[in-house]
């Protein structure tokens, strides 16, 4: 299937991070190598980006015009009409060649975000949760390229994405205490379909997943294994999804431009731009950080 449209024609060097803040009914995004986040209006079809100076892997709903985002100095509140961030912690200070990634908060309202090397390093990042008023932890490490999170819908499962291994890997999750155990991996993606990058969990607890050089998401049964449906979207690097939208019917699509080619630019010159697309299930809620619920 695919009915993909454009609601944003960006040239965003590396859209990603998609997160629908339900509280101001607009969906939240990266331009990581921009340095920009942006909220989309989808009533009004109007796009602010906002410049943050530096490296932006992840955003997430926090409170009213206030969301925290993880930078590549660590992790921020920041006011999107001030432009007012405050640092919250930096658990890489001594990882200067490091930035974050990909990053979403859980059901208790912990944010979980991982990182990755800019000198393409391998297994130099970690995966860490930041929750309110506690030290941040780190959860997984010896990562490539952190990525795609996700939690199943009664909470009991974690899904994880470390790009280059092209495996999607799933936790035992404990909610109460925000730990994770018994790593295993039930997904593997072929080769021709490219890398798996970021991902979102639907409704019915089935898996969305974005293909990073293969143009498009699909959709799979994390129990099963079995690959379901895919959405092909007119852009080679597709970096991430979240569903959005009042009935959270809408499926957002970002991607990304970077280390293109001229000559295959000109043939998707929609490459960097959010998409959306409406796929036949809902999903889940997105849930802000340091709110349980």
């Amino acid at each position: 299937m695919s009915n993909v449209t454009v609601v944003v024609e960006s040239p965003a060097q590396l859209g990603e991070g998609p997160s629908w803040d339900a509280e101001n009914n607009r969906l939240l995004w990266v331009d990581i190598e921009g340095f920009k986040v942006h909220a989309y209006d989808p009533v009004t079809g109007e796009d602010q980006a906002y410049d943050v100076g530096e490296h932006v892997g992840a955003v997430v709903p926090y409170r009213g015009d206030e969301v925290i985002i993880a930078l590549r100095s660590g992790f921020y509140t920041y006011h999107l009409l001030t432009g007012e961030r405050q640092a919250i912690t930096d658990p890489e200070q001594d990882k200067p060649t490091n930035r974050f990634n990909d990053g979403k908060c859980d059901a208790y309202g912990r944010f979980w975000a991982g990182t990755m090397s800019l000198n393409n390093e391998e297994k130099a990042g970690s995966l860490y949760c930041l929750e309110d008023g506690k030290p941040v932890r780190t959860m997984v490490e010896q990562v490539s390229t952190s990525n795609g999170l996700g939690w199943s819908p009664n909470l009991e499962f974690m899904y994880y994405i470390d790009t280059p291994t092209r495996s999607i890997d799933r936790f035992d999750f404990d909610l109460a205490s925000g730990t994770i155990s018994n790593r295993t991996s039930i997904i593997s993606i072929p080769e021709e379909m490219g890398f798996p990058d970021g991902m979102t969990v639907d409704a019915e607890g089935m898996l969305w997943v974005a293909h990073w050089g293969g143009g498009k998401v699909t959709r799979w049964n994390p129990e099963t294994s079995e690959l379901l449906q895919h959405v092909e979207v007119p852009a080679d690097e597709v970096t991430s999804c979240c569903f959005g939208g009042p009935d959270l019917e809408d499926l957002y699509i970002t991607t990304a431009r970077i280390g293109i080619k001229e000559e295959r630019l000109q043939e998707t010159p929609q490459a960097g731009s959010l998409f959306v697309v409406r796929p036949g299930v809902r999903g889940q809620k997105t849930h802000a950080y340091g709110q349980k619920g």
